[in-house]
């Protein structure tokens, strides 16, 4: 049992870096609810349609993550064994991709709209309901287009600022943006204090503003300083990155930029199954997933953490150590998610009646989170192996574990029940997340081998 209480050193470590990604997830998320309940309280079509095109994004925020994460690997131990240089390359490999990457990304969503979110609209709905939802969808994507390069640029820093220890600058940066997205959010929505109500096109304007001052406040941050970080210091000078280390970033990094693609895409065909129960079934799980990722920040935080943990442990070479905190940092998920779970599961009548919204959809919005809610500790587990295994540089086995498995599993048991039986949305939904189980018993597999224990920064630089 002792295996996986933590001393009072681990524990020090760890609330040093999850305490202010705590904070600044929490409020991240919350705001995000605030948010979702201001353009929801416009009508459950214009709600829908901001839903569909956020879910749409979520690929490319995704992608994004995942380009950006095999460098971070990198940076995670080249910090840990105090290589500056080596965290500078991997800066550059960032900045570098986010620009890239996001010119990409925008020409193809710009391209076509109607299409990327006609593909979640279905004749079961009132053909009125379906080109008001398309129309409102439209909107709001065209002008968050515009917050895409901020957007890049700031993830190549937070990226490279997280995995060197500096929490409190993105935490300050990303809660500033978030009020300034939540104040032009009640402006531009509702056309308060003299300004336009402009209903989605005011939710997105607000939230592309933030995106760029939440950049302005991190590149204040970072190269306003006296003594800037030691990975910026002549970091535009020139954007050569040394070849062997390019090739070992690629080839380490592609799994994980397929794995966020793959899985986002995975997630975002979940949903397009669903959305063949209806508008409703769009609406339900818009509320449901936003008011269960508030409760999941202590899950997101933790994964973040045992990355940035276990990643500085095995660039130092302390493989003794970082067997040591793996199992502490699972129980720490585990516990914390099993009571984040219970206050979800109490919480879910109440949560829905937030929205303006029908009574239905209302009943399937609160069954949604109670599912959520069971099966969160499940979810802490398989998020714990899914970092410990990405901090090793696993990443082949990292893009098996999450995005092979949502493929050969969750979305066609998803389709199957979908197309095939008349199963209504809430024991569909229950059963494809059930699916976790088995990642849960495989995830617990590959920690206990310990594939994860592994180096990938010696002689890099």
């Amino acid at each position: 049992m002792k295996r996986f209480i933590g001393t009072k050193e681990f524990y020090r470590t760890v609330a040093a870096l999850a305490l202010p990604l705590l904070l600044q997830n929490a409020v991240s998320t919350f705001v995000n609810l605030l948010d979702n309940l201001m353009v929801g309280r416009i009508g459950t079509e214009a709600m829908s349609g901001v839903s569909i095109v956020n879910q749409i994004l979520f690929v490319y925020n995704l992608c994004l993550f995942g380009g950006m994460g095999g460098a971070g690997i990198f940076g995670a131990q080249f910090f840990g064994r105090g290589d500056h240089q080596g965290v500078r390359h991997t800066f550059r490999f960032n900045f570098l991709l986010g620009a890239i990457f996001t010119a990409l990304a925008a020409a193809a969503l710009a391209a076509a709209p109607d299409r990327l979110i006609g593909a979640f609209l279905h004749e079961t709905d009132a053909a009125a309901d379906l080109a008001y939802t398309l129309r409102e969808g439209k909107r709001y994507l065209h002008i968050m287009l515009l917050g895409l390069p901020a957007f890049a640029v700031t993830n190549a820093y937070v990226s490279i600022l997280r995995v060197t220890g500096d929490n409190r600058l993105p935490m300050r940066a990303s809660i500033a943006a978030i009020f300034v997205n939540l104040v032009f959010n009640w402006l531009l929505i509702y056309g308060k204090l003299g300004f336009p109500a402009l209903g989605v096109a005011g939710a997105a304007i607000a939230t592309v503003l933030s995106r760029y001052v939440e950049l302005a406040l991190v590149l204040l941050g970072t190269h306003g300083k006296k003594e800037p970080p030691e990975f910026l210091r002549g970091a535009y000078k020139s954007m050569r990155i040394p070849g062997a280390l390019t090739r070992d970033i690629i080839r380490r990094g592609l799994p994980l930029l397929f794995n966020e693609m793959f899985w986002s895409l995975g997630m975002t065909m979940l949903t397009q199954c669903y959305s063949y129960r209806g508008l409703d079934a769009v609406a339900a799980l818009n509320i449901g997933n936003t008011v269960s990722n508030l409760f999941m920040t202590v899950m997101f935080t933790l994964g973040n953490v045992v990355g940035i943990v276990l990643g500085n442990l095995l660039g130092a070479e302390e493989y003794d150590r970082a067997r040591e905190y793996c199992p502490q940092l699972l129980s720490l998920g585990f516990v914390s998610c099993t009571i984040m779970g219970l206050v979800l599961f109490l919480a879910a009548p109440a949560a829905p009646r937030l929205y303006n919204t029908s009574a239905q959809i209302m009943e399937l919005a609160a069954g949604i989170m109670r599912i959520s809610a069971v099966l969160m500790p499940v979810m802490a587990v398989t998020n714990c192996a899914y970092w410990a295994l990405r901090a090793g540089g696993r990443t082949y086995i990292t893009m098996a574990f999450d995005s092979l498995f949502t493929w050969v599993a969750a979305v066609p048991l998803a389709w199957g029940l979908i197309h095939f039986t008349d199963w209504s949305l809430l024991p569909v939904y229950a059963a494809v997340n059930g699916a976790d189980l088995i990642k849960l018993a495989i995830g617990l597999y590959l920690l206990h081998k310990g594939v994860w224990v592994n180096n990938i920064v010696a002689d890099k630089t």
